[in-house]
């Protein structure tokens, strides 16, 4: 039983007045923790388990067709249900992780679930053994049940790595107490953090803001603060991750699973081929990219050497703009529409009703997200909006994802969940099409090299970057399965991955080492970094597609968001006359990036 989990972006800022910002109202999904509603579906839920369990345990290999659609159809509609119930809890905790009493309403909420759904585990497990020339007939004698078939195939594709049904009863009840405990003293250690930056005391999040301003000095110490803080707090992360890589080690090893990386492989739907020649074209790709970019940016800087706290500093010609929500909301939106009118206008219900909560406050999880709910409902975007033109870009990308959530809901629960590579489609599209807008308006060259760096940058920090955290967890995960990792250790893995994607500008400052510390993906879900990467490539490569005018590209553009998981990246990219598996293909989503930074060092003239 799966329901959702927000997965929080990367490129985001760490309040100020930016105008009348939203808040979620989550009475879509229920009024109240107390309310009738609520407790009517807690109520089925447990019944409805029992009763699919009693109906169909033992018995799925004698059903017809018929049989086995309506058996499908209870379970997705207990699917929704339980995700109904576990999307209300978790986005009130993430509003304010560190409020007891919601931290309190999730836990009891996912501890009655898990064991409501226990009684559910054979299912995958009995249905794996269904025989294969017996599971074709039936969907070939069923339409209904045909269409069903990329979710029989993901689930066969665990087939070979399925352990015994008691085992796998016991790993499903004791999940609230192994990774997701260690995933919530993650989220809650994080948000009690407090940095003090020349003498006043601030959030995570408002402190890597901080990285971003103009003073050079602010930036020193907002670094020095993220070290300091960090390091007394080194154990309980090194604690978290050598717990946590023992964890999916044991697991990997019954399962039988030949690296790490393959059950993010398999639940990508995604070839081990097709990432390692995404990383291997990044990797080669550094020199021209991070590293050619980073030595333009040290001279607009006036530096011989770059230190790590001026990565996303601002360049000197940037003015200091603060973005009011209006204008943020205003400049998204006629992005969209210019691309296609449908696309602004399913994007409006997420500004007009209460589906993003956007102010930075107390207490709320860092970052952001764009959370798909369940499909009867809606999702849910998540910002920690600081004015800042970034965060425009953040709004761009969480928007994008909200409308491929809306559009891919059409499929229905169990079809409508996009593979996490190809998850990122819609979203990094959607800050094309802003970035495009905006890059349109510049009045001035120097506006112009602006925008193109801070594009870059961006593009740097979800390639580049993304890769080298992909790198770094494929180190860290080997070497925990050799023994127990000191925070020297993950220190060390960390750096060794740091010089080479940044380059030789770079000089890093003590207490740099630690900065691994605060990246969620790490603890929430391993080897999740390399969707970034895979889902820039490919934009880039659709986006390519676009301005080489293909007539039918919005319609094949929607098609490709309304088919949510319901069809392999090569089918969906074939319209396109694209195909991840071919290693050019990554080369030219890559020279996207690197023609960007032909331009900008053409203006050095």
């Amino acid at each position: 039983m799966k329901y959702p989990q927000p997965v929080f972006d990367a490129n985001t800022s760490g309040g100020k007045d930016f105008g009348n910002l939203p808040e979620w109202d989550l009475s879509d999904l229920y009024p109240a923790t107390d309310s009738p509603e609520l407790t009517r579906d807690m109520a089925w839920l447990e019944q409805e388990c029992a009763s699919f369990a009693a109906s169909y345990e033992g018995k799925l290999a004698g059903l017809d067709a018929a049989g086995l659609l309506a058996a499908v159809q209870q379970y997705e509609q207990i699917d929704i249900i339980a995700g109904r119930i576990m999307s209300f809890a978790g986005l009130r905790y993430y509003q304010a992780t560190t409020d007891s009493d919601r931290a309190k309403f999730m836990a009891d909420c996912q501890d009655k679930i898990t064991n409501f759904t226990t009684p559910l585990v054979f299912y995958g497990l009995e249905f794996n053994r269904l025989d294969d020339a017996h599971l074709t007939g039936l969907l070939a004698a069923n339409a209904d049940l045909a269409r069903y078939k990329p979710v029989f195939d993901r689930m066969r594709a665990m087939k070979p790595h399925q352990l015994s049904d008691e085992l796998e009863k016991f790993l499903h009840d004791q999940s609230s107490v192994g990774s997701a405990a260690w995933n919530r003293l993650f989220d809650e250690t994080m948000a009690g953090l407090e940095f003090t930056v020349d003498g006043e005391t601030l959030s995570l999040e408002s402190t890597l803001n901080l990285l971003t301003e103009h003073d050079r000095s602010k930036r020193e110490a907002a670094t020095h603060a993220l070290a300091e803080v960090f390091r007394d707090n080194i154990k309980i992360f090194s604690r978290v991750h050598n717990t946590l890589a023992k964890e999916k080690e044991i697991e990997d090893r019954w399962r039988k699973m030949p690296t790490p990386q393959t059950g993010r492989h398999l639940s990508n739907h995604v070839e081990a081929e097709v990432v390692e020649a995404l990383r291997n074209a990044v990797v080669a790709a550094y020199p021209r990219l991070s590293h050619r970019y980073y030595a333009l940016k040290a001279k607009w800087l006036g530096l011989e050497r770059m230190q790590t706290w001026d990565r996303n500093a601002p360049l000197p010609m940037e003015i200091d703009k603060t973005v009011g929500w209006d204008e943020a909301t205003e400049t998204v939106m006629s992005a969209y529409a210019d691309f296609d009118p449908k696309m602004a206008e399913i994007a409006k219900p997420f500004f007009t009703d209460g589906w993003i909560d956007a102010a930075v406050k107390p207490g709320k999880a860092p970052g952001a997200f764009a959370h798909p709910t369940v499909t009867p409902v809606h999702p849910y975007v998540m910002l920690n909006y600081l004015g800042k033109p970034r965060d425009v870009m953040t709004l761009a990308h969480e928007l994008g994802h909200g409308v491929h959530q809306v559009l891919a809901a059409e499929q229905g629960e169990l079809l409508s969940s996009t593979p996490l590579t190809l998850a990122e489609t819609a979203s990094v599209f959607g800050e094309m099409l802003t970035f495009r807008k905006m890059l349109e308006g510049a009045q001035t060259q120097q506006e112009r090299k602006v925008l193109l760096a801070n594009k870059v940058e961006d593009m740097i920090n979800t390639v580049v970057r993304q890769i080298a955290f992909y790198d770094f967890e494929c180190k860290l995960h080997a070497a925990r399965a050799e023994g127990e990792l000191t925070p020297d250790d993950i220190n060390a893995l960390w750096m060794s991955v740091q010089a080479q994607s940044l380059g030789p500008v770079f000089d890093f400052a003590d207490g740099y080492e630690t900065f691994w510390a605060y990246i969620p993906h790490f603890v929430h879900s391993p080897f999740y970094v390399y969707a970034y990467a895979f889902g820039d490539g490919l934009v880039n490569a659709l986006y390519a597609v676009y301005e080489e005018g293909d007539p039918d590209f919005r319609e094949k553009y929607f098609d490709m968001l309304r088919a949510g998981g319901s069809k392999h990246h090569k089918e969906l990219l074939a319209p396109f006359g694209l195909d991840a598996s071919d290693p050019k293909f990554w080369d030219k989503g890559l020279s996207m990036i690197s023609g960007m930074i032909d331009e900008l060092e053409a203006m050095e003239g």
